[in-house]
Protein backbone atom coordinates (compact mmCIF):
# COMPACT_ATOMS: atom_id res chain seq x y z
CA UNK A 1 0.00 0.00 0.00
CA UNK A 2 1.23 3.15 -1.10
CA UNK A 3 1.15 6.79 0.69
CA UNK A 4 2.58 9.66 1.94
CA UNK A 5 6.12 8.72 4.12
CA UNK A 6 6.37 11.05 6.96
CA UNK A 7 9.79 11.95 8.65
CA UNK A 8 11.09 14.13 11.30
CA UNK A 9 14.49 14.56 12.92
CA UNK A 10 16.22 14.51 15.77
CA UNK A 11 17.39 17.53 16.71
CA UNK A 12 18.74 16.72 20.12
CA UNK A 13 22.68 16.34 19.50
CA UNK A 14 22.32 19.99 18.27
CA UNK A 15 21.09 21.75 21.13
CA UNK A 16 22.60 25.59 20.57
CA UNK A 17 21.74 24.84 16.44
CA UNK A 18 21.34 28.38 14.69
CA UNK A 19 20.09 28.65 11.40
CA UNK A 20 20.58 31.95 9.05
CA UNK A 21 19.49 32.98 6.06
CA UNK A 22 21.18 35.87 4.02
CA UNK A 23 20.10 37.70 0.69
CA UNK A 24 21.46 39.83 -1.93
CA UNK A 25 19.07 41.63 -3.35
CA UNK A 26 19.73 43.50 -7.17
CA UNK A 27 18.74 47.41 -7.10
CA UNK A 28 20.73 48.71 -9.73
CA UNK A 29 22.49 47.21 -13.47
CA UNK A 30 26.22 47.13 -11.67
CA UNK A 31 24.05 45.21 -8.76
CA UNK A 32 24.66 42.17 -11.08
CA UNK A 33 28.30 42.10 -11.20
CA UNK A 34 28.43 41.96 -7.62
CA UNK A 35 26.37 39.41 -6.77
CA UNK A 36 27.52 37.24 -9.89
CA UNK A 37 31.02 37.60 -8.20
CA UNK A 38 30.47 36.96 -4.94
CA UNK A 39 29.13 33.20 -6.11
CA UNK A 40 32.77 31.89 -6.54
CA UNK A 41 33.66 33.38 -2.98
CA UNK A 42 31.25 32.33 -1.17
CA UNK A 43 31.67 28.74 -2.57
CA UNK A 44 35.59 28.84 -1.84
CA UNK A 45 34.83 29.83 1.75
CA UNK A 46 32.49 26.92 1.91
CA UNK A 47 34.50 24.09 0.78
CA UNK A 48 36.56 25.52 3.70
CA UNK A 49 34.38 23.67 5.94
CA UNK A 50 34.43 26.42 8.36
CA UNK A 51 34.32 25.03 12.07
CA UNK A 52 30.80 24.92 13.05
CA UNK A 53 28.66 25.02 9.63
CA UNK A 54 26.60 21.71 9.42
CA UNK A 55 25.11 22.59 5.66
CA UNK A 56 25.12 25.09 2.95
CA UNK A 57 21.97 25.63 1.24
CA UNK A 58 22.13 28.02 -2.28
CA UNK A 59 18.22 30.04 -2.24
CA UNK A 60 16.66 31.62 -5.03
CA UNK A 61 14.55 34.09 -4.17
CA UNK A 62 12.86 36.05 -7.57
CA UNK A 63 14.54 36.55 -10.43
CA UNK A 64 13.20 40.44 -11.16
CA UNK A 65 14.57 41.91 -9.43
CA UNK A 66 17.11 39.30 -9.17
CA UNK A 67 17.09 38.37 -5.43
CA UNK A 68 19.25 35.26 -4.36
CA UNK A 69 20.63 33.75 -0.94
CA UNK A 70 21.86 30.95 1.03
CA UNK A 71 20.34 29.18 4.11
CA UNK A 72 22.73 27.69 6.40
CA UNK A 73 22.53 25.65 9.72
CA UNK A 74 25.75 26.52 12.51
CA UNK A 75 26.21 23.91 14.96
CA UNK A 76 26.52 27.14 17.28
CA UNK A 77 26.19 31.02 17.33
CA UNK A 78 29.91 30.91 18.61
CA UNK A 79 30.77 29.75 15.78
CA UNK A 80 29.14 31.47 12.90
CA UNK A 81 29.91 34.81 15.03
CA UNK A 82 33.53 33.54 14.94
CA UNK A 83 33.51 32.79 11.03
CA UNK A 84 31.75 35.83 10.76
CA UNK A 85 34.49 37.95 12.06
CA UNK A 86 37.29 36.41 9.88
CA UNK A 87 38.70 36.32 6.75
CA UNK A 88 37.26 36.25 4.34
CA UNK A 89 34.00 37.59 5.55
CA UNK A 90 35.51 40.37 7.34
CA UNK A 91 36.61 42.07 4.49
CA UNK A 92 33.54 40.99 2.57
CA UNK A 93 32.17 42.73 5.20
CA UNK A 94 34.14 45.97 5.65
CA UNK A 95 34.13 46.56 1.97
CA UNK A 96 29.94 46.21 1.44
CA UNK A 97 29.77 48.93 4.23
CA UNK A 98 31.74 51.26 2.33
CA UNK A 99 29.75 50.50 -0.79
CA UNK A 100 27.16 48.25 -1.20
CA UNK A 101 27.83 48.22 -4.96
CA UNK A 102 23.76 48.62 -6.02
CA UNK A 103 23.17 45.53 -3.97
CA UNK A 104 20.90 45.21 -0.73
CA UNK A 105 21.47 42.58 1.93
CA UNK A 106 20.24 41.03 4.12
CA UNK A 107 19.86 38.48 7.12
CA UNK A 108 18.03 36.95 9.45
CA UNK A 109 18.75 34.24 12.52
CA UNK A 110 17.34 31.70 14.25
CA UNK A 111 17.97 29.92 16.97
CA UNK A 112 16.60 26.41 18.69
CA UNK A 113 16.44 27.52 21.93
CA UNK A 114 14.30 30.72 21.04
CA UNK A 115 15.43 34.00 20.10
CA UNK A 116 15.77 35.80 16.55
CA UNK A 117 17.54 38.52 14.46
CA UNK A 118 18.04 40.50 11.72
CA UNK A 119 20.20 42.95 9.78
CA UNK A 120 19.08 45.00 6.42
CA UNK A 121 21.28 46.99 4.75
CA UNK A 122 20.84 49.23 1.49
CA UNK A 123 17.63 46.82 0.92
CA UNK A 124 14.90 49.19 -0.16
CA UNK A 125 11.62 47.21 -0.12
CA UNK A 126 10.65 45.18 2.84
CA UNK A 127 11.61 41.42 3.15
CA UNK A 128 11.31 38.86 6.23
CA UNK A 129 10.38 40.46 9.20
CA UNK A 130 10.94 44.20 7.55
CA UNK A 131 7.64 43.14 6.05
CA UNK A 132 5.66 43.17 8.67
CA UNK A 133 7.35 44.54 11.96
CA UNK A 134 8.79 48.22 12.55
CA UNK A 135 12.18 48.74 11.52
CA UNK A 136 14.95 50.88 13.90
CA UNK A 137 18.69 51.74 12.89
CA UNK A 138 21.09 49.63 13.92
CA UNK A 139 23.01 51.10 16.43
CA UNK A 140 23.48 51.17 19.97
CA UNK A 141 22.09 47.93 21.71
CA UNK A 142 21.05 47.11 17.63
CA UNK A 143 24.45 46.95 16.66
CA UNK A 144 25.49 43.54 16.45
CA UNK A 145 24.01 40.58 16.35
CA UNK A 146 25.14 39.31 19.52
CA UNK A 147 23.49 42.53 21.21
CA UNK A 148 20.11 42.25 19.26
CA UNK A 149 19.99 38.65 20.60
CA UNK A 150 20.82 39.35 23.98
CA UNK A 151 23.82 37.10 24.14
CA UNK A 152 26.10 37.50 27.21
CA UNK A 153 29.80 38.02 27.15
CA UNK A 154 31.81 39.49 24.68
CA UNK A 155 32.95 37.67 21.13
CA UNK A 156 36.06 35.81 20.84
CA UNK A 157 36.53 37.86 17.76
CA UNK A 158 36.39 41.48 18.01
CA UNK A 159 34.03 43.23 15.59
CA UNK A 160 35.64 43.77 11.99
CA UNK A 161 33.78 47.31 11.59
CA UNK A 162 33.03 49.38 14.67
CA UNK A 163 29.88 51.08 15.15
CA UNK A 164 31.20 54.54 14.61
CA UNK A 165 33.10 53.10 11.27
CA UNK A 166 29.67 51.71 10.08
Amino acid sequence: MGGTQRLTVDLSKFPDLVVIYLGMRVRTLGGLKTVFGFGPKISAAVAEKPDGLLLHESVFYSLFPLHVGMRQYWRDFSSLETWSRSLPHQQWWKEFLKDSKGVGFWHETYFIRGGMEAIYDDVQSPVGFSAFAATTPARGPMFSARKRLGVAGEPSVPTPVPEDAA
